[in-house]
């Protein structure tokens, strides 16, 4: 019914890993940069934030896409 752990491959677990760090890792990435820029008012640091965060890796992409160009380093 269920396939089993052993049942995949090397290569098969290398791809679910590598695509799971790619998803957490601009989640993180965008969250972490957010809150290092100053975007001129709390709201809009906190609307990014919450995008990233309730919306994950599409969020977290947009975010990197249009955002990131709006705030300026801390």
């Amino acid at each position: 019914m269920f396939f089993s752990m052993p049942d995949l491959s090397p290569l098969q677990w290398t791809a679910i890993l590598g695509g799971a760090a790619l998803f957490v890792g601009v989640s993180c990435y965008s969250i972490h940069d957010a809150l290092n820029r100053d975007f001129g008012s709390t709201n809009a640091k906190l609307a990014w934030v919450q995008l990233a965060v309730l919306v994950p890796f599409f969020g977290g992409l947009a975010y990197l896409f249009f955002g990131r160009n709006r705030g300026r380093k801390i």
